[in-house]
């Protein structure tokens, strides 16, 4: 029998879906799961994006220039300078969802071996982005007790070496709510000039910072405008997961002309994604407002909800709709397996995700998980009410 290929073997799988065998067992045994595992909002889609594609009228389903579109390049503009951003239509890249951003951003700055330093833990499928580019996840760690705040600088001054290319962050953070101020980004600012390398933001999150929390983008820092790389998707602001509309934004000529040669080489991103997407940027500041209100609500219930559990610890995330908690268990990839396979509460679980799948460093959050409010309150709330019922009988229970 033919091998597979290394990368292949190489490649992760994803920590964040692999549930999903024991989870569909669960409802087939006629149980009610609470998906708190991934980040697909119940949000509803603005209406613009959802009456652009009812009154698509086109006649031939076509090709469209593989750096998107210029009506969706040029409306782009106009969302991005309105935050101060100070671009052109040249300097966006319209991409196949934000995870092909972040694919041909790697692919453009780095060499096969080349190192990235990314604050952990992070989303896990960064993981297999840079399998894909052949590149080397350096993990620096920050903690649960800092809230995950940014790593002191002279820690990442420890990892780099001469194969360090790169620095990723993602703000508002995935998974862990993380919002990184001024302050942290101009330190980080500073280190990438100092070193020469490249900054990727992911800024999937942007819009959804709470109590009256900045956003700070490194597109906000002067002198960085050669480092920076912007990766964003529409996904999560319009609550638009199935779009996969995204974008690459950068003000490095070269680099760009690099990313688009690996945009040409998958031809387009899609036209109806980009009409949605076009017609997204009018959305009201009125649906965003309403949006922040409500997820405001889910994460103080949230949090609030599990740090009353005995035995859990959890940071009151500033961004995003994520939290990491700390849980009072031996395992997290055995207990949220165990949530699905072993425990029912009135005909009800949680499905929740290890959080040992969004760190690269050996043992690192064997006791955590990441939750997701993107669930009404009433069943959020149901979904706390398993989760401390199932901990009192949770055979691995460390506080017992």
């Amino acid at each position: 029998m033919p091998k597979i290929s290394e990368r292949g073997v190489a490649m992760p799988a994803s920590p964040i879906r692999k549930l999903t065998p024991f989870a569909d067992k669960a409802k087939e045994d006629g149980k009610k799961i609470y998906h708190l595992n991934i980040g697909q909002p119940d949000i509803e889609t603005p209406e613009t994006m959802l009456n652009a594609l009812k009154n698509i009228d086109f006649k031939v389903w076509a090709y469209t220039p593989s750096e998107g579109t210029a009506s969706y390049r040029n409306k782009l503009t106009e969302y991005y300078n309105k935050l101060n951003y100070n671009i052109d239509p040249e300097n966006i890249l319209v991409t196949n969802g934000g995870s092909e951003a972040i694919t041909i951003a790697m692919q453009a700055c780095m060499n096969p071996g080349d190192e990235i330093i990314i604050p952990e833990p992070f989303y896990a499928n960064y993981n297999g982005f840079a399998c894909s580019a052949d590149v080397v996840v350096k993990p620096i760690i920050s903690s649960i007790e800092t809230g995950f705040a940014l790593p002191a600088i002279s820690e990442f001054e420890k990892l780099i070496t001469s194969k360090t290319k790169a620095i990723a962050i993602c703000n508002p953070n995935n998974p862990t709510g993380y919002l990184y101020s001024k302050q942290e980004l101009t330190a980080l600012k500073d280190l990438c000039l100092k070193h020469d390398l490249y900054l990727l933001s992911d800024e999937a999150y942007r819009e959804f910072c709470y109590d009256g929390r900045e956003f700070i983008s490194p597109m906000h820092l002067p002198g960085l405008e050669q480092n920076v790389i912007v990766l964003d998707t529409v996904s999560k602001r319009y609550s638009a997961c199935g779009a996969r509309i995204g974008c690459l934004i950068t003000k490095n000529k070269e680099l760009y002309g690099t990313a688009l040669k690996f945009a040409q080489a998958r031809l387009s991103p899609s036209l109806e994604g980009q009409i949605a997407g076009e017609a997204a940027v009018d959305t009201p500041d009125s649906y965003f407002q309403a949006v922040s209100k409500e997820y405001t609500a889910r994460r103080d219930m949230l949090v609030n909800g599990l740090n009353a559990i005995p035995g859990i610890y959890c940071p009151n995330p500033g961004g995003a709709f994520y939290v990491v908690a700390q849980l009072p268990i031996d395992n997290a990839d055995k207990f949220c397996q165990w949530m699905l396979e072993d425990f029912s509460f009135q005909n009800q679980t949680v499905m929740m995700a290890p959080a040992t799948g969004f760190y690269s460093t050996p043992g690192a959050g064997t006791n955590e998980v990441r939750l997701a409010y993107v669930l009404n309150q009433q069943d959020l709330k149901s979904a706390l009410i398993c989760l401390e019922k199932a901990l009192t009988i949770y055979p691995g229970n460390t506080g017992q």
